[in-house]
């Protein structure tokens, strides 16, 4: 019987994010060495929500310390650890790293210091959820077949969306162009957000988030 929602958040939610962290990165952290994954995972984690550190160090080490069955994976009463690019067998021994690199970084102290925009795919969504959601679910390959053109893709999601989303929407917007970063990084963020579809002609990828903050003001 699989777990309920709950139970999953209890045991494994906080595994869950770090695991997720590494999905399209390599996990290659050793004893002396903390992946990028990591190092944005803790990056974003201790700026956001420093307390769950704990929870996640902790989940970690007991998973580790006590792995799934198959049987129980197959029933689904356990969490299944995605494939990071490791052999099974040294999925254990990787988790007990990353538990004591995060272990590491509370009791010493070690945040990683702030960069201009993020490094991992995973911390772009962590750090700009709302425009992921409306670039990867409005603005895909499959936005010529839906809509007619972009504004019309932007309506759909102005008239569907709840008005305090797109308040985040905007402001996530706004925080983006603030960093004034290159034009190559702009479209580097959209790619990494989920837009599979070129800005409107004539925009450069900066000036069309410019104009998606205009118009989500």
């Amino acid at each position: 019987m699989p777990m309920a929602p709950l139970v999953h958040d209890r045991k494994y939610g906080e595994l869950d994010q770090v695991i997720r962290a590494y999905l399209g990165q390599d996990a290659d952290d050793t004893e002396d060495h903390r992946s990028a994954a990591l190092t944005a995972f803790l990056r974003h984690t201790w700026r956001t929500r420093p307390w769950t550190l704990g929870t996640a160090e902790e989940q970690l080490r007991e998973y580790a310390r006590h792995p799934p069955g198959r049987l129980r994976l197959e029933l689904g009463e356990f969490y299944p650890v995605p494939d990071v690019g490791l052999p099974d067998h040294r999925v254990q021994d990787w988790l007990r790293q990353l538990a004591a690199h995060i272990r590491a970084s509370v009791e010493e102290g070690d945040v990683p210091p702030p960069q201009p925009m993020p490094q991992t795919r995973w911390e772009w969504h962590a750090r700009f959820p709302e425009l992921g959601q409306l670039l990867g679910g409005w603005f895909s390959q499959d936005m010529p077949d839906e809509f007619d053109d972009h504004d019309t893709a932007l309506a759909d999601y102005l008239a569907t969306t709840d008005t305090t989303l797109v308040a985040h929407l905007h402001g996530e917007l706004r925080e983006l162009l603030a960093l004034d970063l290159e034009e190559s990084d702009y479209a580097l963020a959209l790619a990494e957000l989920g837009a599979e579809v070129d800005p409107p002609r004539p925009y450069a990828p900066g000036a069309w988030l410019a104009l998606l903050a205009d118009r989500t003001a």
